[in-house]
């Protein structure tokens, strides 16, 4: 018989038997498709035969001694990296019960003794053709994954740079340093890695956290693109009227980015970005903006850029005034602890100030 095709020619098949006749009858009928037979006496040994040659399919005879071939069966459809292997029941009884047992332990087909050489050889093909299938299917599958992962990361990536050059545009418009934003997410990152070490917030401050809060914290004056520059820059007090304006700049920032939901790997990202730019002015004796936020009510990303934000703004050159110095800055805050800041995390903040940009 003609046995030309991918997945049949040099496919290994574990024969069990227990009896030696059955097995040599076997080995010949398998020879006869080009295949490689590999020979055990009971379900033992074709384990330990399993582990040296991985076949393609498995023959097993179903009353052995020390283990017969339910139990083969059952081990190896119970484990993730054999279950997908055929497995063809023989044996010279055609109890229903028996059959009926062999399907129920994942069992792919059944053999009656004695062998007809032809039965036996459509039956091998039958389910090595299944399965090679399967697995070119599985690997297509991966593939298409793969594929549909990798665009959907280009695509995040692209919303991800289309928010940061929004954001590099409002930071512009606010008249910020250049410096800025670099400096946003380095020291938001150096004091949420900080807080893996103390015992309040190491359950809450993964790496991915982190690397999150990182990405995120450039973003959290998004919603100034919206609000008129000639405000923004103002060298004078603002009125009531232009205040109310400045502060609507979170609820802009943050509508912005929720209109960005997309994938569920993205969603992480936009929904801590939300959560640093709708309450990063929220302060933690409830005195914020815009929902008077108190505690640990306020979102923990936006805690973190909260103390951040306000370090790098008094560090810098404003339309307004010149920059204050490190320890003028620290010193300011020590006085909002408490008040504006969480206080834990402003201690850890003024811990690490060594190593602050």
């Amino acid at each position: 018989m003609d046995y030309e095709g991918k997945g049949i020619c040099d496919s290994v098949i574990l024969i069990v038997d227990d009896v030696e006749m059955n097995r040599v009858i076997l080995e010949e009928i398998i020879k006869d498709m080009g295949c490689v037979p590999v020979l055990a006496e009971n379900g033992v040994q074709a384990l330990e035969e399993f582990k040296r040659c991985n076949p393609d399919l498995v023959l097993t005879d179903v009353s052995m001694p020390e283990m017969d071939g339910h139990e083969l069966c059952r081990i190896l459809k119970g484990k993730a990296h054999t279950r997908d292997v055929p497995l063809i029941f023989i044996s010279a009884f055609g109890e229903s019960e028996d059959v009926v047992k062999g399907f129920s332990l994942g069992g792919n087909d059944y053999i009656v003794k004695p062998f007809i050489p032809e039965v036996v050889q459509a039956r091998v093909k039958l389910h090595l053709s299944l399965h090679a299938a399967a697995q070119e299917i599985s690997e297509n599958n991966r593939r298409l994954q793969r594929s549909v992962q990798e665009q959907v990361r280009q695509i995040e990536q692209e919303r991800k740079n289309v928010l940061y050059a929004l954001s590099h545009m409002a930071a512009e418009k606010s008249f910020y340093t250049p410096e800025h934003m670099d400096r946003m997410h380095k020291n938001c990152r150096k004091l949420a890695q900080s807080m893996q070490f103390s015992p309040l917030f190491a359950e809450h401050v993964s790496d991915t956290f982190i690397d999150t809060v990182e990405a995120a914290a450039v973003l959290c004056d998004i919603g100034n693109i919206g609000i008129p520059q000639y405000i923004l820059q103002k060298e004078s007090a603002l009125d009531e009227e232009e205040r109310k304006l400045v502060q609507s700049h979170t609820e802009v920032g943050a509508k912005l980015l929720k209109d960005l939901y997309v994938t569920t790997d993205f969603n992480d990202f936009i929904q801590i970005s939300v959560d640093v730019v709708n309450y990063h002015h929220e302060n933690w004796d409830g005195s914020g903006y815009p929902e008077q936020l108190k505690g640990e009510k306020i979102p923990l990303a936006a805690r973190i850029v909260a103390v951040a934000d306000v370090y790098c703004a008094l560090t810098e050159k404003r339309s307004f005034r010149e920059a204050f110095s490190k320890e003028e800055a620290l010193r300011i805050m020590e006085e909002e602890s408490g008040k504006k800041f969480h206080p834990e995390i402003f201690q850890i903040f003024r811990k690490i100030s060594r190593q602050l940009c």
